[in-house]
């Protein structure tokens, strides 16, 4: 990862469990190939961008940028995140980039979206074929981090019945990808308007989003 993908941390007592670097932080959402609107949810990511800077201090740009998974310019994001419904698809040249960039330290989270499922699991065993995506207990510190969320993830929006789960991709002892399934987190993020959610709920989803950076820029 190059220097700019580090932390700074400006309310240092919120965070006593991790260890920050110090730098300036970008995050990315993924435009990937197949079909599917990787663009949905428009207003999700600069918002929890937003509530991120407050709540936790952390140094983020608040821009959101865009970048491909094959690109070189992927290795400038400390986090990247992805959604969309229907169909989610990688070329090898770009699980190669996209494998190496989790790999040396980047961090992918991955919101599902109806329809985006049953796309999504089989490339991320094209993705990581020696790694399983396994199913992360509620002890987890991505859990703990900076909120408690003592039930694992909250549930925002129904998709497919049952509890909300979170998946993950672990390499040397560290979530490099995130996977939030049955919960829509991101829906929780956009502007109240857009879903009509109500504050306790956007709350959850706003509290869950930041626990997921915290624990991507400090581990």
């Amino acid at each position: 990862m190059r220097a700019s993908a580090g932390l700074m941390v400006v309310s240092v007592g919120l965070l006593a469990s991790c260890q920050p670097s110090v730098a300036a932080v970008r995050v990315a959402r993924l435009k990937y190939g197949g079909g599917g609107d990787w663009y949905a949810n428009p207003t999700s990511v600069p918002r929890l961008i937003g509530e991120a800077r407050v709540r936790a201090g952390l140094d983020l740009a608040p821009q959101v940028d865009i970048v491909e998974p094959g690109s070189p310019r992927l290795f400038d994001y400390a986090v990247v995140f992805a959604t969309g419904h229907g169909r989610i698809a990688f070329s090898e040249a770009e699980r190669r980039n996209l494998r190496r960039y989790l790999l040396s330290g980047g961090f992918l989270h991955v919101d599902d979206n109806y329809g985006l499922d049953e796309y999504f699991r089989p490339e991320v065993r094209k993705l990581f074929p020696d790694k399983p995506l396994a199913e992360l207990p509620h002890s987890h510190p991505i859990y703990h981090c900076l909120y408690e969320f003592p039930r694992g993830l909250p549930k925002i929006h129904e998709h497919h019945g049952g509890p909300p789960r979170g998946y993950a991709i672990i390499h040397q002892g560290r979530v490099v990808l995130f996977y939030s399934f049955n919960t829509d987190l991101n829906d929780g993020w956009e502007a109240p308007e857009v879903h009509n959610d109500p504050p306790e709920i956007r709350e959850q989803a706003f509290r869950m989003g930041v626990n997921i950076l915290v624990y991507a820029l400090t581990h």
